[in-house]
């Protein structure tokens, strides 16, 4: 087959490779092994997040080489760089989880570097772990060159007792294990069985969340995020991503031609219908951030108190991914969330049609639970809720899905820190009836915004899963259940009310009225602010120290730069 010619001069790549001035460069390429017709084609970036940390990248290296099959097969040339990870399962319960939030902006500017300094003309961006889906399509979004994105899979369901288990029974398990529930033997038997393959956290957590969005938001090819890591069809996704990215070149279509309010919209929309990880309330506005569109916090939990509750995925549900891949995939929701006239079906994706003309012919499977139609919701309300008042003026964000009870009034037990927390549930010197307050974790004061996987999986083990509530200004792992309230602001290190408040007051929550609210008189909160004085931190140099410097509050999506509306230039339009 004959070799295209394509016209570079508007693609980036001609700075790198056209022209007598640019034989230093070309002199490079020559080195690896290209030939002259593979450097007049356009160049594709193949970035992934591989490495040996954990489950969840573990096979990403092997898809990106189908990647690269599809890119060259359709007339580019590929060539793969990779960039970290923090996996969130291994740095949760110590200090490594604050490097976790701060990840995912280093994986967008990362990757942003390595497309500007290399000009490539587009990018397939494959993730596996909670922060790196975002990341990756933050970067197609700030670059806005033609860009597929693609998940790289979930991990098979473990067995423990003839159950379907997760990590999320092992964080469980431990506080199981310290309150006499579980033996050695049983813990252990436990933790050998819960991960058995490659791919990230099998439950709706915030990496599954973040794959749906993927292609409810119409960056990934449909149908790409939902088979397991370990199986063969994924790889012939990655061949069909590296075609679709090769396509998108040919008819200009970018990442901000897709990502659109109504499509920012749709993937609310399918994050409350999934009873998905609050995570997305952080997630999704740093992606508007990057695409020059405002949508808060506030617009994310407010599409889902409005949505119905349709997919029974564990944590709150008893399903997992694993159990949507074997009922249709991704595809089956999206149809049901069609046909229930929830989502802008007319909105542009990668394939280069609508989201409504990808799923025209997908049909809804009947006898199964894990997804229900519209018409016959688990619940009328979404899986995640919004609140505010006086204890969160800026909001704050809750799960509610499998939550039997939306109204909590307690009294207000205090800690500076996750590591306090944990050390008193650990030692049940707490009761029921508590509000646990775990303050100071917020993105500037942590700095970096842990999860509390390993504090709320402890409560769960002791049964006290519904009879506490744990407020932060940190974040809560999509594992969590009970009631758990996340991304209170303003953030205790900036004197947010959460910074006032002493144990013995008086606190009450309503998911259901999407109320947040400390009883203490003003006059009373006035004297406390007054001798209030902000609290220092460990991190006084490095990367955690510089995040703190430049990160936004957690509603507008916990950014670290002005963002698309502060751009004079683009980097797609050099």
């Amino acid at each position: 087959m004959p070799t295209r010619r394509w016209d570079k001069s508007k693609m980036p790549s001609r700075h790198v490779t056209v022209g007598p001035s640019r034989a230093p460069h070309r002199s490079y390429y020559y080195a690896m092994g290209l030939t002259e017709d593979e450097i007049d084609q356009p160049f594709v970036g193949v970035a992934t997040c591989w490495n040996e940390a954990a489950p969840c990248n573990i096979a990403l290296s092997r898809q990106a080489q189908s990647v690269k099959k599809g890119v060259a097969e359709t007339g580019g040339t590929p060539r793969e760089f990779t960039t970290i990870t923090v996996t969130d399962g291994i740095a949760m319960g110590h200090q490594g989880m604050k490097s976790s939030l701060v990840s995912r902006d280093l994986i967008a500017d990362s990757v942003e570097l390595t497309v500007r300094g290399h000009c490539y003309d587009a990018l397939v961006g494959l993730a596996g772990c909670d922060k790196s889906l975002p990341g990756m399509m933050m970067a197609m979004l700030r670059l806005n060159v033609p860009s597929v994105f693609m998940y790289g899979g979930s991990i098979l369901p473990g067995k423990f007792k003839g159950r379907d288990v997760t990590v999320a029974d092992v964080f469980e398990a431990v506080g199981r294990h310290a309150a006499g529930g579980m033996s050695d033997e049983d813990l252990h038997e436990l933790e050998c069985v819960a991960c058995p393959s490659a791919g990230a956290c099998g439950g709706q957590f915030t990496a599954n969340t973040m794959a749906m969005v993927s292609e409810a938001i119409g960056l990934a090819l449909p149908g790409s995020a939902g088979s397991p890591a370990p199986y063969e069809e994924r790889d012939r996704f990655a061949v069909e991503s590296g075609r679709a990215v090769m396509n998108l070149i040919e008819r200009r279509i970018r990442p901000r031609d897709i990502v659109t309010l109504k499509a920012l919209q749709n993937a609310a929309v399918l994050v409350g219908a999934t009873g998905g990880s609050t995570n997305a309330g952080l997630h999704l506005p740093a992606l508007a951030h990057e695409a020059g569109i405002r949508f808060t916090m506030d617009d994310v939990v407010e599409i889902m108190r409005r949505t119905p509750y349709i997919a029974d995925l564990k944590p709150g549900g008893k399903y997992v991914a694993f159990d949507v891949h074997n009922v249709g995939g991704i595809p089956v929701i999206i149809k049901a969330l069609l046909d229930g006239g929830l989502l802008h079906g007319d909105c542009l994706t990668v394939t280069g049609k609508t989201l409504a003309e990808n799923h025209k012919d997908v049909v809804f499977p009947a006898d199964q639970d894990v997804i229900y139609p519209v018409s016959n919701a688990i619940s009328p309300t979404g899986g995640v809720v919004g609140l505010k008042g006086s204890l969160a003026p800026d909001g704050a964000i809750v799960k509610v899905a499998g939550l039997h009870n939306l109204r909590f009034e307690g009294a207000a037990l205090c800690f500076d820190s996750e590591e306090e927390a944990y050390a008193a549930v650990e030692a049940r010197a707490y009761k029921e009836g508590d509000v646990i307050i775990i303050r100071y974790e917020g993105p500037k004061g942590g700095p970096g915004m842990r999860e509390m996987l390993a504090t709320t999986g402890a409560i769960y083990g002791q049964g006290m899963g519904e009879k506490v509530a744990l407020i932060t200004d940190g974040r809560f792992s999509g594992a969590t259940r009970g009631f758990c309230i996340g991304h209170v602001g303003p953030e205790a290190a900036v004197g947010g009310p959460l910074a006032l408040v002493r144990n013995g007051d008086k606190i009450v929550i309503d998911a259901d009225k999407g109320t947040i609210d400390l009883v203490v008189s003003d006059a009373e909160l006035a004297a406390r602010k007054a001798a209030w004085k902000p609290r220092k931190t460990d991190y006084n140099a490095g990367a955690i120290w510089k995040y703190a410097q430049l990160v936004g509050p957690a509603h507008l999506g916990a950014v670290t730069h002005p963002g698309t509306a502060a751009e004079t230039h683009c980097y797609a339009d050099i």
